[in-house]
């Protein structure tokens, strides 16, 4: 298994961000229509100093490479991590841009399932993802009631 990465992701630079957005919009020219057809053209890569290599991608890592490109065209950091992925609060309180107490409350409060190892707890990264999708539907919810209030009252 794979060590999660420790550094926090890096903002790309405005280079960067147009670069990605380039290579992202040519690479999703290349993904396979989602009929269930598994069959990605290979790639041909060119270095600076006109080296060619051909390159077979699975259509699922091309389809990963082209997300992250995207996100980085958009400016924001991207991490990858695999999906059985465990964090340590500070973790969670990072992604989650809250503070690694409130993390700790969560999880006493049964909220935010974990496990402990020795003195440390660990929360799986899809009890992370499905916690935050959850939270978020809360506060669609509670926006649109708001929403719907307002509308009631005519403001």
């Amino acid at each position: 298994m794979t060590a999660p990465m420790r550094r926090p992701p890096q903002l790309p630079s405005d280079h960067e961000i147009a670069q990605a957005r380039e290579a992202s919009r040519q690479l999703a020219r290349l993904l396979p229509a989602d009929d269930g057809s598994t069959h990605a053209p290979a790639l041909r890569l060119v270095t600076d100093d006109n080296q060619h290599e051909m390159i077979a991608i699975p259509p699922g890592a091309l389809r990963l490479l082209v997300d992250m490109l995207t996100q980085l065209g958009q400016g924001r950091a991207v991490t990858l991590r695999p999906q059985n992925a465990e964090l340590t609060t500070q973790e969670v309180a990072d992604y989650l841009n809250v503070s690694r107490p409130y993390v700790v409350k969560l999880i006493e409060e049964e909220k935010l399932p974990a496990r402990k190892v020795g003195t440390r707890r660990r929360v799986a990264l899809e009890d992370l993802l499905r916690f935050d999708e959850q939270q978020r539907a809360r506060q669609r919810a509670a926006l649109d009631e708001l929403a719907r209030i307002d509308a009631e009252l005519g403001l």
